[in-house]
C-alpha cells in the first residue's frame, strides 16, 4: 500500500481543510448531473419544488422510464451524502416510475443555483438540535401520509458555551 497524502476527493466528494474544519462539497457532481440530465435552460429556481404542489401520476406528461431512473438515482446519491436540502423532493419522486419531467427539471434548476452549497463541519464544539414533522394525508391518491425528521448541528460557539457554563 502506498500513502498518497490526504484525500482530497472521495466518491464524488470534494473536502477542502481549514484551520476551521472541513467543508465537504459536490458542486462538480451537480455540473455532471446538470450537463447529462438537464435539458431546460430557462434558469435557475430558489426551491426545489412548488410548497401548494402535490405529486400525481395522472397530471403529468409522460417521460422515458430508463431516464427518469437516471435522473432520480443521481440526485439520490448527491442527497445522501452532502444536499439533504433536496432529501423531501427526491423521496417524493422516487415514488413514482415515471411522469415527473417538469418536476424533476424544477429540481434540476434548483441544483443549478444552489450548486456551490457545502457542509461545513467545524472544529468547534457544536450542538445537534432535533426537528420532525408530519402531513397525515399528503398523498392524495393514496391516502398515504408523510413524516419528515431533521437533526441540525448548531454551529454557534457561543450558543453552546450558554448552554453549558
Amino acid at each position: 500500500m502506498k500513502d498518497m497524502g490526504l484525500a482530497d476527493v472521495i466518491l464524488d466528494i470534494q473536502i477542502k481543510r481549514s484551520s476551521e474544519g472541513l467543508i465537504l462539497t459536490q458542486s462538480h457532481y451537480v455540473d455532471k448531473i446538470l450537463g447529462k440530465f438537464s435539458k431546460d435552460d430557462s434558469g435557475i429556481t430558489r426551491t426545489p419544488m412548488n410548497t401548494n404542489q402535490h405529486l400525481s401520476k395522472n397530471k403529468c406528461e409522460s417521460v422515458d422510464q430508463v431516464e427518469y431512473a437516471r435522473v432520480i438515482s443521481s440526485l439520490m446519491y448527491l442527497m445522501s451524502y452532502t444536499r439533504s436540502d433536496i432529501a423531501f423532493i427526491v423521496s417524493s419522486l422516487n415514488k413514482f416510475t415515471s411522469n415527473l419531467g417538469k418536476t424533476t427539471e424544477k429540481v434540476l434548476r434548483y441544483l443549478k443555483y444552489t450548486r456551490n452549497y457545502k457542509l461545513h463541519y467545524s472544529r468547534d464544539p457544536t450542538i445537534l438540535e432535533g426537528f420532525s414533522d408530519a402531513s397525515w394525508i399528503s398523498d392524495i391518491q393514496d391516502v398515504n401520509g408523510t413524516m419528515g425528521e431533521a437533526i441540525i448541528e448548531i454551529l454557534k460557539t457561543n450558543d453552546y458555551n450558554q448552554i453549558h457554563n
